[in-house]
């Protein structure tokens, strides 16, 4: 995985996950799992927005089952922690 792709899926792509207001809601507002149902749902759209500009990650996204797994666990958890800080 190159740094930029790293990057995006610990730091980017997290930050607009936590930065969505029906997730900071769902997350201050519900349980873990509510909350995790809402992020999966912004989850998506943030990865439909990167789409043009990051074909390959939205690609393996889409396409591989295991690596949307892993990426979904590890942006639900850093975004929210940072929804949190919000």
């Amino acid at each position: 995985m190159s740094i930029r792709v790293h990057a995006l899926i610990t730091e980017t792509i997290p930050s607009k996950v936590a930065a969505d207001t029906a997730f900071q809601n769902a997350r201050r507002n519900s349980d873990k799992e509510n909350a995790r149902i809402e992020h999966d749902k912004v989850l998506l759209q943030v990865m439909m927005s990167m789409m043009k500009d990051d074909t390959e990650l939205f690609k393996q996204f889409m396409d591989n089952e295991s690596f949307r797994r892993r990426m979904s666990e590890t942006v639900f958890g850093l975004a929210y922690e940072q929804a949190g800080e919000a």
